[in-house]
């Protein structure tokens, strides 16, 4: 039986769902690009292949492995993407909240039963259909939980609006004791640079009191001074509009002093290094054409 345990994003990882590049099948068409980072490779004719994905995913396994992680691989589904386990479910507290995706990515779901299977039934929990929500807009902060969400009245023009306010609701009713707020991000269904896909694409906390965070990507101020109160201005660390784009904000801990990141991003890198934190750099620039990362390839099970 799994114990799952999850409060926050930085406590030591125990076990960890990574998604799997395998069988990716072959570049989408411009008509089923989800996003506009995809669909601008595919247009450019960059769009990433198998080989060097799995080569990515291989690299931060790797570093799982070197810190001791029980790793979940999804089984693998012929020609169909697997790489954003973030998008399909999360934990928190001891609780699988499976996520009411995109129709056509249930499947996903399907693929990790087996590790859904070792875990209590009655923690296992799956919203009604009226409730979107995904776990890239899902950011756990002990006793708060942060949630991207778009509040826009064309929010179902939006392919790239993820999470609506019924599923704010819905973890506010599942976790009461808990302080949930919502966070209503820009969405651009064409500009990737003006484009929160998630949450984390725009923000998330590292370490014990320090955050990563990108203004512009809060369609309120008062949403972006709530987080700036928070964790106090002299502890995040402001991205630009083409960090944003590049997803340096999409990292993952390992613990509250061990962060990987991606090997591009050396500003990011050395205000950490300042910070006395352990950095793990993995290549993962091509994963990132499809506007996922590093914390949206990770779905975590167990943290201490």
């Amino acid at each position: 039986m799994l114990k799952l345990n999850v409060k926050n994003e930085t406590s030591r990882l125990r076990a960890v769902v990574l998604g799997t590049a395998e069988c990716n099948g072959p570049t989408p068409t411009i008509e089923e690009a989800y996003d506009p980072k995809s669909l601008e490779h595919i247009k450019a004719g960059t769009y990433p292949v198998e080989e060097d994905m799995c080569a990515e995913m291989e690299a931060l396994n790797q570093v799982f492995q070197k810190y001791d992680v029980e790793v979940f691989r999804p089984e693998i589904i012929k020609d169909y993407n697997q790489i954003f386990s973030r998008d399909i479910g999360f934990v928190i507290d001891d609780i699988f909240i499976k996520a009411n995706i995109l129709p056509d990515r249930e499947r996903e779901l399907d693929a990790i039963q087996y590790v859904i299977d070792r875990m209590d039934p009655n923690k296992v929990v799956r919203p009604p259909e009226e409730v979107h929500i995904e776990g890239g807009d899902v950011i756990l902060w002990d006793d708060h939980i942060f949630i991207g969400t778009y509040k826009g009245s064309d929010y179902k023009d939006f392919i790239t609006a993820r999470t609506n306010m019924h599923g704010v609701k819905y973890i506010k009713q599942l976790f009461p004791h808990k302080t949930v707020k919502e966070f209503d991000l820009v969405k651009s269904r064409l500009e990737p640079r003006d484009n929160a896909l998630h949450l984390d694409c725009c923000f998330q906390p590292v370490g014990k009191d320090k955050g990563v965070i990108y203004k512009s990507g809060f369609r309120e101020e008062a949403d972006y001074l709530y987080l700036v109160n928070l964790f106090g201005m002299e502890n995040l660390f402001h991205i630009e509009r083409e960090e944003m784009y590049h997803m340096t904000s999409n990292f993952f801990s390992i613990d509250t002093d061990v962060v990987v990141i991606e090997k591009g991003f050396g500003r990011l890198k050395n205000w950490l290094l300042e910070r006395g934190f352990t950095v793990e750099e993995v290549p993962y620039a091509e994963i990132a054409k499809q506007e996922g990362l590093l914390r949206c390839s990770t779905l975590p099970l167990i943290r201490d």
